[in-house]
């Protein structure tokens, strides 16, 4: 049975992470980061929520015109972030904000872009988070996660299996599925992009609405185990 992710054993081991995150993850996952930015950085003026916004490595990125807002439910990490906007002078950072991503406090229709970079394998009820972010985007809006996905790589899928039992140590299950994102958005899926390195994580782009009846992960062929958008638009960035 999957190792179920509680509020305060995410808090603690991101408490453990915070000084040392950027060194850790900083670089390897920035290839991830800016593909998510620039998917959303298209109009000016949007406001744009990033959940799981972690130490704000991604936060200067964003476009000068635009109106951004974090949450993340670590303290610890979120202090890095704000040292980050002060230092930068980030004045698209409207506001940073310690809050749990299933149980958002902003109203409906709040956001244009909502990002979830690193974050869908770490919450405990990915189901609820995904459908908060729908409650805050606009209908047509953009939801966008990069993440990590379990490999179709037998060796690899056999390590991840093994050590998802120690989730509440390391802070997010590492055999959390693509198709089980694609099945719980239930949103028009735009693509799914490769990202970082050896392309192990992937960028997964949203619209607000609902799949269409035919599904549209049906319509995604199959490259490598994943299922990657076969449109021109989906070519990597």
């Amino acid at each position: 049975m999957k190792t179920l992710l509680g509020t305060e054993e995410v808090k603690a081991a991101y408490r453990r992470y915070a000084a040392v995150y950027d060194r850790l993850f900083g670089a390897v996952f920035e290839p991830g980061r800016k593909a998510a930015v620039a998917a959303v950085n298209t109009q000016p003026g949007q406001r744009i929520l990033e959940v799981g916004v972690g130490t704000g490595l991604s936060l200067h990125q964003y476009r000068a015109d635009a109106e951004v807002h974090g949450i993340d439910i670590s303290a610890e990490m979120l202090e890095k972030a704000r040292e980050k906007v002060e230092m930068r002078g980030l004045a698209q950072v409207k506001g940073l904000m310690e809050m749990d991503a299933e149980a958002m406090s902003f109203a409906n229709d709040s956001f244009n872009c909502v990002v979830g970079m690193y974050v869908a394998s770490v919450v405990g009820d990915p189901a609820r988070m995904i459908a908060e972010m729908r409650r805050v985007c606009v209908e047509g809006g953009d939801i966008l996660f990069v993440n990590h996905f379990a490999s179709d790589h037998r060796l690899l899928r056999g390590f991840e299996k093994a050590v998802s039992p120690l989730a509440t140590q390391i802070g997010f299950h590492p055999d959390f599925e693509l198709q089980t994102l694609l099945d719980l958005a239930e949103l028009e899926l735009v693509r799914v992009q490769p990202v970082n390195m050896f392309g192990y994580w992937r960028l997964v782009h949203f619209r607000n609405r609902a799949a269409p009846a035919t599904n549209a992960t049906r319509q995604l062929g199959y490259q490598g185990g994943y299922k990657l958008a076969t449109s021109p638009s989906s070519a990597a960035e």
